[in-house]
This record gives C-alpha cells, structure tokens and sequence, in this order.
C-alpha cells in the first residue's frame, strides 16, 4: 500500500513556500525603506504592505497547486522544478498587479515589486534545492524508499531494473518480478532481485507486502491481461506504470495527445512546438546575438583584417546549410581557406591539416573566432545560439539515408553551439554520437538547458582540437 508521506511532505512544502514568501517580503520591504541603499518614500504604512506579502503568498499557493508544482516531484529534475517556480511566481506577480490596479493602489512602491518578485525566485530556487539534494542523500542512504514490483522478467523488464539501480537518489527499491514463462533469470543476470512468481500471484504479493508501484513490462502479447492487473493494482492502493514493447522506438519523454476523442502517443513530441517555448527561445536569441555581436566586435575587426592581409579574396564565407524544415540558407562564417570552386566547397570534407587552409585561417578555426559571423545569421532568424550545427545539402542527402533518424534535427533551428559540441563531438568526430546528442536536445530542450550549453561552452573554451 503507498506510503502517506507523499501528503505530508506536500503540507511542509506548502506551509514552507508561504513562510519563505513573507521572509522575503520582510527582506525586501528592510532593502526599500530601511537599508538607506535606496531612495524611499513610504507613503503606505507597513500594515498595507504586509496585507499584499500575504494575499501574494496565499495566491502563490493556490496557482501553485493548478499548475501541479505540489505534485509528487520524484522523478522530476531540478531544472524543471525552477521551470514551475518561474512560472508560479510570474502568474501570482500578474496577479498581484492586477488587484493592485482594481484597488486603487497608485503609490505601491514598483522598486519594491520588483525585488520582492527577483526575491522571491532567488529563494524559491535556493531551498528547493537543498531539499532535493538532502532527500536525495537520504534516499542514497536507505530513507523515503518506494517499493518497485516489476511484471516482466524480460528484456524490457531486466532493462529497466539497470536503469533504475543507476540511479539511486530517486529511492525506488525492486521488491521482485513476476513472470510466466522465467522462473529465473539467466546467469549474466543473477544480479537481478528475484523472480517470485507468476503475473496471476500478483494480487496475494501485494497483500502480503508493502508494493507501492508496479511496473507492467509484458510484451505485447500479454495486452489482454492489462485490464486485470491494472485491477488488482487500484483494489490494493498501488500505481501502475506501464512500459511499451516498443518503448526503444519513442523518445525520451513521449507526450499524449489527443485526437479524435482517442488518447495517442506523440513519438516525437518536441518542447519548441509550444509557441510560448519558441518565443522565450528567440527573444533570449535576438538579445544575446546582440551583445555577442558588441562584445566580439574587436575581434571580428581583427579577422576580417588578417585575412585582407594574408589571403587574397574575400573575408566572409558564406556556405549553404540546410536548417529548420529542411530549409537551405547561407552560413556565415569568416573564411579559413583558399578560394576554391563551390563544388569542392560544398562537397569535400574538411581535414586534419587540410591543404585548402591558410595559416592565419587555421588559427581563426582553432579558436572559433571563424564562427562568430553566424549571431548575424541568429538575428536573421536562420539559426538559434544553441541548436544541431547545421550540414551542407550534399551531406545531408548522404548521412539521411546512412544515420538513423539524421533528418530530425531539422525540426528545430540550428545553433552556433550545441549539446553535441560541449560534449566534444566537433569536426571529424562519429557522426551517429552527434545525432544521438541531437536528438537528446530536442527532445529535453528548456531555457535552462540551453544556458547550460552556453555556460559549458565557455568555461571548456572555444579551443578545440577537432576544428580543423
């Protein structure tokens, strides 16, 4: 039977949320009008300001639970924790503004909102942070563990038990299998808990045992049993879980949809289908561009006149990539090489010590100085900061044909950089590790993912050994 701690802990995370809203509602009211750091002008007494603190908290709660932030987190990453947090604290603050319109409050301090709400976040993000860290050192431990049955002693069953003692900050314990054709596993899995009986035993083991989930991993031929086992798990207060036979051909985090009044599986559900999630993506594109463009200005000067001096042609090289819908458009980048005939240029590879290179455009490649052209391809709306890097046509109709699933990177924008590229997969490197990287990307694609990309692309340096 589940365990109630989930509740509990809901109630602590409700009751802590509301008392770090008001502590930081006292913080910034002290940073306002009592530090001297800024000028104040408190018209309104403390009792009116305390009176909104509370009604913002109280509807942070409350939007809170519509959006699903106290629902069980377990299985849920960090990141998408601060996702909800953002978006809890910008629907209370709309909200919070509204009523101050409707009331009448003109002389609310807007540099109070303001930290109140930056506050707020900041707060949010740091404690439910240590929280999760601090579970997951207890779950690490032995504490808060949730007990796992698992219908299935076959390859999806025995791959899921791996994937889930890899990972043991999320607390989940397999008590056993149950199956009808294994009675035991093979040798090279011995490691494995038990098989401890047939799927039919299955409601006398969760009587006489304490089974919080069950995982159906039968193969499709077992279909018709589902409806019983799902059954016997609702009777005894277990959740169930099912796996698909077919769970290797979805992505990692498959989406239901609707259609027709039938409940179906999206096999490539993409976070940057959501126009809300393609706005915050080009807006953060259009601004960083921007200041990357200002900040690199020196250096691109540099480029351009080292390759005036050195090389006889032009400074930028524009190539045609295939990009969004399998779109072509030209590729800025600043030129490396000697002029060649677009036919060499669009369809030979580029090499450890490729001849066509000059020396001062070698050292352009070396430290990606070459690249920086392209935050003006970004502005124009032909590329993202982060993204798949782009391929020539020529290639494309070569590697679509070669590489499972190449064409999909073509659902979003290519990027500058990218999560293949932080992970050292740039320049002559396995063309498949990229695509599985690209892929990974689009399909767990957030805001915060993408400053991670950056972030890491910055701290590793631009210097890579594999941009020839």
């Amino acid at each position: 039977m589940i365990r109630q701690n989930q509740r509990f802990l809901t109630q602590i995370y409700v009751l802590t949320d509301a008392l770090c809203m008001l502590v930081m509602f006292l913080v910034s009211y002290w940073v306002k009008f009592q530090s001297g750091w800024l000028s104040s002008y408190d018209t309104i007494p403390f009792n009116q300001y305390f009176m909104w603190g509370t009604v913002y908290a109280f509807a942070a709660v409350l939007i809170g639970f519509y959006v699903g932030f106290y629902a069980p987190r377990r299985r849920k990453s960090f990141s998408s924790d601060i996702w909800k947090i953002i978006q809890v604290q910008s629907l209370s603050f709309l909200g919070l503004l509204s009523m101050l319109f409707i009331a009448k409050e003109v002389h609310i301090s807007r540099e109070l909102l303001v930290i109140f709400f930056c506050a707020n976040i900041t707060a949010m993000a740091a404690y439910r942070f240590m929280v999760k860290q601090g579970l997951f050192r207890l779950r690490r431990k032995g504490y808060n563990k949730k007990f796992v049955l698992i219908l299935g002693a076959g390859t999806v069953g025995r791959s899921f038990f791996n994937n889930l003692q890899s990972h043991p900050e999320l607390g989940y314990e397999v008590y056993g299998f149950l199956d009808d054709y294994h009675q035991e596993h093979p040798l090279e899995y011995r490691h494995l808990k038990p098989v401890l009986g047939k799927v039919d035993e299955l409601e006398a083991i969760l009587q006489d045992n304490p089974i919080d989930e069950v995982i159906i991993a039968l193969p499709l031929e077992a279909h018709h049993k589902y409806a019983h086992i799902i059954d016997v798990c609702d009777n005894a207060g277990a959740k169930t879980l099912i796996i698909p036979d077919y769970f290797d051909l979805l992505p990692a985090r498959p989406f239901f949809d609707n259609f027709a009044g039938i409940p179906l599986i999206n096999v490539r559900d993409i976070p940057l289908d959501e126009l809300s999630n393609r706005l915050l993506k080009r807006t953060f594109d259009i601004v960083f561009s921007l200041i990357a463009i200002i900040i690199a200005s020196p250096a691109m000067l540099f480029a351009y006149l080292g390759i005036k001096l050195t090389s006889p042609g032009p400074a930028i090289f524009k190539q045609e990539r295939m990009g969004l819908d399998k779109k072509t458009f030209y590729m800025y980048k600043f030129r490396s090489m000697h002029l060649s005939d677009d036919k060499t240029a669009n369809t030979q590879w580029t090499v450890e010590n490729d001849p066509r290179r000059t020396k001062f455009g070698a050292f352009l490649r070396r430290t990606s100085i070459d690249e920086l052209p392209q935050f003006f391809n970004v502005l124009r709306g032909e590329m993202s900061v982060v993204g798949p890097r782009p391929e020539r046509p020529y290639f494309v109709e070569q590697f679509k044909g070669e590489v499972p699933k190449y064409m999909v990177k073509h659902h979003i924008r290519p990027g500058i950089t990218g999560w293949a590229q932080t992970n050292g997969l740039r320049g002559d490197t396995s063309i498949h590790d990229r695509i599985d990287h690209d892929l990974f990307y689009i399909e767990n694609w957030s805001f915060l993912f993408d400053l991670k990309i950056i972030i890491k692309t910055i701290v590793k340096g631009l210097v890579n050994k594999n941009a020839y």
